[in-house]
């Protein structure tokens, strides 16, 4: 028998059954973990007085038979069951009270081992045979860096040792070589040398490509491009192919022998021919993640990254410029902008009409619109005095039909039929898809006006022009990056107001060739005028580091909230997704794209609202133009960044549609063991994922709207939808709607809503005086 109440269950001895008591509900409840230190006076005492109340009532409340129904009803006296029960009653709240405490106890030394586990860098950041509740999700393991550091997590492992939590880590951004359009140009150019292979073997690397997850995505044009620049490569038995740590930048194809995978010296598994490795390494560059090693002699193909990111981006540059020139003979687009053309070009949908299909029926209403792609087709006309329908022209590749009813004029008045022996391919867009584009082209945002920017950079200019880096004077570490540290710091002359201070180094920049980047940065959040993007004030450098002095927002990480609070409900989720919206419409509508959305990069201010920080990523897009380096963080970048088909700021968007899932779930919907599954996982789509039930249907429509395949399709119209039904827009924009989060911020230099950071072990940068940073 069971006592119930709340969520928890305490077992009455010698009873297999759970007993209702007046007062006490029955519930299915978790067991209480049996590796938890109940054992204390409180407890037990509790139990011990429950136990020996058992039997008298137990006898009062349970009748053996009808006839002795009467006698137990004399022999019970009525005011004595009822002193019972209200005993019963109170211990039962007493104990109520007791495990809320250790609840509350346990919450605690979650949130404080998740912030070890997040400051600390451990070094094997996954554990393959610990899984989150997320099926999708690996948990974070903790191992041994240095001994203070694995003690204290060590201790607090053990206190919540058998509780199922997830454990999270900061998540790291990821960006390749950044590519001007200049090079883009030239690489559209460039030919790379082919290499013979017999039918076998090109069929063989055909197969290994449609049969590996990430690969088989790709188009059958670019397929059939790597499988003719792929090279012969052959390695000795016992030879080391891959090795785990190395940077590597080739993907391999095994065409005859055996290879064996190892981690961390542990072997992992056997691969024969028809099989690709590596291909991890032709998306950016990369440590290898696993040792591979020839077992017999080996015969190989393989392909260098920026041989394979050529085909992949000429492809779609290819393909893009002829879709566009298609869409300049067209009378109905003659006269829309280049931009709005190249986003029509992809929406166009390729579809295939055998010979004597009939395209368009006359008389049959519709809504398409016609380019042929490859092919011909006749047009005719049906005649009311004959029989036989009547030839008017012959249409072919460049030519159009079908424009009318786009502008609403649905009744087709003529026939076209396909009339080319080997068929004819069109390129196809429909009313409302166009409509919908034009309408949200149509409505690009004026809210913000560049007068501004200059306003603000004057009077900044003005008010920072004399200050020296020697002027301020550090207090407290705010953060750890990639390139550096984040610090708070104080002007000497003025302790009212705080800085945080972003210091990276200049080395490191340049050996991951990421100096345009940074350039981009600084030029970007100097120009910002937003109330939902950290403010940059000025730009200092020496012979190790360049320094950016921003705007202290003391309210902490939104990542560190969520982390200790598991997940956001609705009206907390909508508040912070508004935040970034209103940041989003500020740099979209100057052809500002992001690409570096999550958790980790939304400050609070000491109001509570949130702001936008860390441009690293951050790009001006030229002329609608899409951009082409891969970056971002793995569980946030679009389906297009991956697959390397260029992108623009409905990336954003793909990964506005993550964030939210994130906020509410406490869990991205797309993580996997290592950056390679996620990206699979992601290509998979996300209609493959499974919703929680705490995503309401409102919010899950428009996550799947955001995260759509096509980026075209994808929701930009975010305010109007149904989920922001009675937000309050016009109180974000002016602040006057509160928080549902009001951090406690006591002074200009209170960092108790950051995390505590170990100092910098790290001895200092080598000088770096190329002057590739003269300008920042």
């Amino acid at each position: 028998m069971r006592l119930c109440f709340g969520q928890w269950c305490i077992p009455w001895p010698g009873r297999n059954r759970t007993t209702t008591i007046t007062g006490v509900p029955t519930a299915d409840a978790l067991p209480l973990p049996e590796d938890y230190d109940y054992d204390n006076d409180s407890v037990s005492s509790a139990v011990d007085v429950l136990s020996a109340a058992e039997e008298p009532m137990t006898r009062a409340l349970q009748p053996s038979d009808a006839s002795s129904s009467a006698d137990m009803a004399a022999s019970v006296d009525a005011q004595d069951l009822k002193t019972l029960l209200e005993a019963k009653d109170t211990l039962i709240r007493n104990l109520e009270t007791l495990l809320q405490a250790r609840n509350n106890e346990i919450q605690e030394l979650r949130s404080h081992l998740d912030m070890f586990q997040s400051v600390f860098p451990f070094s094997n950041p996954v554990s393959p045979t610990s899984t989150l509740h997320h099926p999708h999700h690996v948990v974070a393991a903790p191992v041994h860096p240095q001994q203070s550091q694995s003690l204290v997590a060590k201790s607090l492992t053990s206190l919540l040792d058998g509780i199922a939590r997830p454990r999270k880590q900061r998540a790291q951004g990821i960006s390749a070589e950044p590519q001007s359009l200049s090079t883009i140009q030239e690489l559209s150019q460039k030919k790379f040398p082919t290499y013979p292979k017999n039918d076998r073997s090109r069929e063989l690397i055909k197969s290994a490509v449609l049969d590996n997850d990430f690969m088989k995505n790709l188009e059958s044009t670019q397929i059939r491009e790597i499988v003719d620049c792929m090279y012969p490569v052959e390695y000795a038995s016992d030879s080391i192919i891959i090795k785990e740590g190395d940077v590597g930048s080739i993907v391999y194809v095994m065409e005859e022998g055996r290879v064996e995978v190892s981690r961390e010296n542990k072997y992992l598994s056997t691969m024969t021919s028809g099989k690709v490795f590596g291909e991890l390494a032709i998306l950016y560059n990369c440590k290898r993640t696993a040792t591979i090693k020839a077992a017999t002699d080996c015969k190989l193909w393989a392909i260098e990254r920026q041989c394979f990111q050529t085909i992949m981006m000429r492809t779609g540059l290819i393909r893009q410029t002829e879709y566009t020139d298609f869409l300049k003979s067209v009378p109905i687009f003659k006269d829309l902008p280049e931009e709005t053309l190249i986003k029509i070009s992809d929406v166009l949908e390729e579809t295939f009409y055998n010979a004597g299909d009939y395209i368009i029926r006359q008389g049959a209403r519709g809504d398409t619109f016609f380019i042929i792609n490859k092919g011909k087709v006749k047009v005719t006309i049906k005649q009311s005095n004959n029989a036989e329908d009547k030839y008017i022209r012959t249409l072919q590749k460049g030519d159009f039909f079908g424009e009318k009813a786009l502008q609403g004029d649905d009744l087709r008045t003529a026939n076209i039929i396909a009339c080319d022996p080997e068929g004819v391919s069109c390129l196809v867009i429909d009313r409302e898809t166009f409509n919908q584009l034009i309408a949200g082209l149509d409505e690009i945002r004026t809210r913000y006006k560049d007068d501004d920017v200059l306003e603000r950079m004057s009077s900044t200019n003005k008010e920072f022009q004399n200050l020296k880096l020697s002027d301020l004077q550090v207090l407290a570490t705010l953060g750890v990056g990639g390139f550096g540290r984040v610090e708070l710091v104080q002007v000497n002359s003025d302790t009212s107001r705080s800085f945080a201070l972003k210091q990276m180094k200049k080395s490191q920049i340049v050996e991951t060739r990421q100096q345009q980047h940074i350039m981009s940065e600084k030029e970007i959040m100097g120009e910002a005028n937003c109330e939902f993007i950290v403010k940059l004030f000025k730009t200092f450098k020496d012979q190790k580091y360049l320094y950016m002095l921003m705007e202290s927002c003391l309210g902490g990480e939104l990542w560190t909230i969520l982390r200790d609070k598991g997940h956001f409900d609705d009206s907390t989720t909508r508040f912070y997704t508004g935040c970034v919206v209103e940041a989003f419409d500020y740099l979209h509508s100057r052809n500002i794209i992001y690409r570096d959305l999550k958790p980790e990069n939304l400050l609070l201010d000491i109001t509570g609202y949130v702001k936008l920080v860390d441009f690293g990523f951050a790009k001006k897009l030229h002329n609608g133009r899409k951009t082409w380096t891969f970056c971002g963080t793995p569980e946030y970048v679009a389906p297009e960044v991956i697959l390397n088909r260029g992108h623009d700021i409905s990336a954003d968007y793909w990964s506005l549609g993550v964030l939210m899932f994130e906020l509410l779930t406490g869990t991205p919907p797309f993580t996997g063991a290592d950056p390679m599954k996620t990206y699979n996982i992601i290509l998979k789509g996300i209609d493959a994922i499974e919703f929680p039930r705490n995503i309401t249907r409102n919010a899950r429509v428009l996550i799947k709207k955001l995260c759509r395949d096509n980026p075209a399709e994808r929701l930009t119209e975010v305010q109007k939808h149904k989920w922001f039904d009675g937000f309050n827009w016009e109180g974000l924009r002016n602040r006057t709607l509160t928080p549902p989060i009001l951090p406690k911020v006591r002074s200009a230099i209170d960092t108790s809503n950051f995390d505590n950071y170990p100092p910098d072990a790290d001895s200092p940068p080598p000088d770096d005086n190329s002057g590739w940073d003269v300008n920042f």
